[in-house]
């Protein structure tokens, strides 16, 4: 029997797998993150518009021709004279919109802008699901766990935690400890990345079993 030897393989080959690596990262990352293209699209029109503006302006001025709006050197006159010729009141309007816009740009850049997604492992591609289908999945979980019907679980899925919230039925008493484990194996089967912590709290009062 005899075996044919492969000889090296070429750089194209060697390198096809970190490419469709990589690009699958992107492409997660993608999925998982918010896009800031919308505000930065926003932001670049209103600048791009009061440049044309100013360009405008200046450019009447320019050629001795009347202000199609105000002309600069009121408008720096009025800015550098400021509160002054101005209702207090709009002027603070005015202030409180302008930070209200710079703090959601600021936000914006700095927050990492998660999605309420997780990715899941496969072994040939990558999986994202959204919180509210894992939400459903381990509420089914809790409730078997606690038989009890399924208005009485509520879960809400974090980025870092999962709040199981159960109201058991009035005399039949619940461990939470059961509860916990049985979504955390739920969790473990999953292999949620990043994995989230569980927590499930039982409230104080009951409902009426049926």
């Amino acid at each position: 029997m005899s075996v044919e030897d492969a000889g090296p393989q070429s750089p194209s080959e060697t390198l096809a797998v970190p490419e469709s690596t990589l690009r699958m990262d992107r492409v997660v990352k993608r999925e998982l993150h918010s896009a800031r293209s919308i505000l930065s699209g926003v932001a670049a029109s209103v600048i791009i518009v009061l440049a044309l503006y100013g360009l405008l302006e200046c450019g009447l001025r320019i050629v001795n021709q009347p202000a199609w709006l105000i002309d600069p050197q009121t408008a720096l006159n009025r800015l550098a004279h400021l509160p002054e010729g101005i209702n207090p009141l709009l002027l603070g309007v005015i202030g409180g919109v302008l930070l209200l816009a710079g703090l959601v740009f600021f936000l914006s850049a700095v927050l990492p802008g998660k999605r309420a997604r997780h990715t899941m492992p496969d072994s040939r591609l990558f999986v994202v699901v959204e919180d509210e289908v894992l939400a459903s999945a381990l509420a089914r979980r809790a409730r078997l766990a606690a038989g009890v019907t399924q208005e009485q679980v509520m879960v809400v899925v974090g980025q870092r935690s999962v709040v199981v919230n159960v109201r058991p039925t009035s005399g039949v008493p619940l461990s939470a400890e059961q509860i916990q484990a049985a979504v955390e194996a739920e969790l473990a089967k999953m292999q949620l990345s990043p994995m989230p912590q569980v927590r499930v709290n039982l409230a104080a009062s009951g409902v009426i079993g049926v």
